[in-house]
């Protein structure tokens, strides 16, 4: 029976879709280039095991392979009949040993100096929330630097509605900066669910579980920007949380922190100030954006019933005190995070003037930082 030339016509359509997929991808089977001799190390072990493996399966399919052609039934060979070789069962234990032996001691050795993190120069601390990462420098000259780090990838490349940059999901808006050369401790936990801090180049792969503190080290031994992403399946926006690692020289680093240091004193000092509702408005779309969107949506109307609209809510619409509370503590056993230990009292303020006065929630209502830093007490 032929096939009639719509069907025909589906069909080449068809494989000229796949055709063109596959010359778009980009074919890269292999490791990440290393940053650091533990990720050099991995790759080493790596393919010194695919080595022996492929001996072993060539040498193992070579005998079989050769038993089923040379001693078949239309040979007129008959199946042998033997039991209890003593020889033939020392063997099959003892070479599968020493093969294991020889596998295991170097893949011991290199685990062992990769969990080794005593005298780091740097401290840092990556704590995962759904769906981003915050971090603490706990040690060295960036001490008490601490921010959020959200992707930076635009919601219309998300939507399939502009082309897709080089970095698709693998953009942040604050980088991890480390000075090379360095010895850096990362100790990572969560505020919610399990999540992992990967970043492969670097050869760090750390589950951060609520509850618990973890600790993972590097030493990159070039400059330069390394990309990875959490690696626990960790709810609804798991492929959104991507880590970037900028390593750069003691000059650069020592620059990177003094700016920091001046930003976090700028942010401090908000307290103080008071702005326009159009000002806490405009700032607040882009807070929200950043931190509230993934789940109440962009329109307000969120995701009911795990995530709630705040377009005509009580929360949104009631005493701009209860929403307060709410954005600073969180609410237990949802999904609704506390935002006090993650934004600054201008950006807290921002959004919740932006919530009470976005889509359909007319309120008027302005909260300044000083309302949020009165709040926290």
């Amino acid at each position: 029976m032929g096939i009639n030339k719509k069907t025909q016509s589906c069909l080449t359509g068809l494989a000229l879709m796949g055709w063109s997929a596959m010359v778009r991808a980009a074919w890269e089977f292999n490791f990440q280039i290393p940053a650091t001799k533990s990720a050099q190390t991995v790759i080493d072990l790596h393919n010194m095991m695919m080595i022996i493996i492929m001996i072993i399966f060539i040498g193992v399919f070579a005998v079989v392979s050769y038993s089923v052609f040379k001693h078949r039934k239309s040979k007129g060979h008959q199946a042998a009949q033997f039991h209890d070789n003593t020889l033939v069962e020392i063997a099959w234990t003892v070479v599968p040993l020493i093969i294991l032996a020889a596998m295991a001691w170097p893949a011991t050795v290199a685990l062992l100096n990769m969990r080794d993190t005593a005298q780091a120069d740097i401290t840092i601390k990556a704590t995962g929330h759904q769906w981003k990462w915050g971090y603490d420098y706990l040690k060295g000259e960036g001490e008490g630097i601490r921010f959020m780090s959200l992707k930076a990838t635009p919601a219309e490349q998300i939507r399939g509605s502009a082309a897709k940059e080089e970095h698709y999901l693998l953009e942040v808006d604050k980088h991890v900066v480390v000075p090379v050369g360095k010895k850096i401790r990362m100790l990572t936990t969560s505020t919610d669910v399990i999540h992992s801090w990967w970043v492969p180049a670097l050869a760090v792969k750390q589950d951060a579980i609520p509850g618990y503190v973890r600790d993972a080290w590097f030493k990159a031994e070039k400059e330069g920007i390394f990309r990875g992403q959490c690696a626990e399946l960790c709810g609804k926006d798991h492929a959104f949380m991507p880590i970037v690692v900028e390593v750069v020289s003691a000059e650069k680093y020592s620059q990177w922190v003094g700016n920091q240091k001046k930003q976090m004193a700028a942010a401090a000092d908000e307290g103080g100030k008071s702005y326009s509702l159009d000002e806490l408005k405009s700032r607040g779309e882009e807070v929200y954006a950043a931190n509230c969107a993934a789940c109440h949506q962009a329109n307000g109307k969120g995701l009911p019933p795990a995530f709630p609209a705040l377009d005509g809510s009580k929360i949104a619409t009631g005493p701009k005190e209860a929403h307060i509370a709410l954005v600073l503590h969180g609410k237990p056993n949802t999904a609704m995070a506390a935002f006090g230990g993650q934004l600054g009292d201008g950006d807290i303020a921002a959004v919740i003037t932006y919530e009470r006065n976005a889509w359909g929630n007319k309120t008027g209502d302005v909260v300044q930082p000083a309302d949020i830093k009165a709040a926290r007490k």
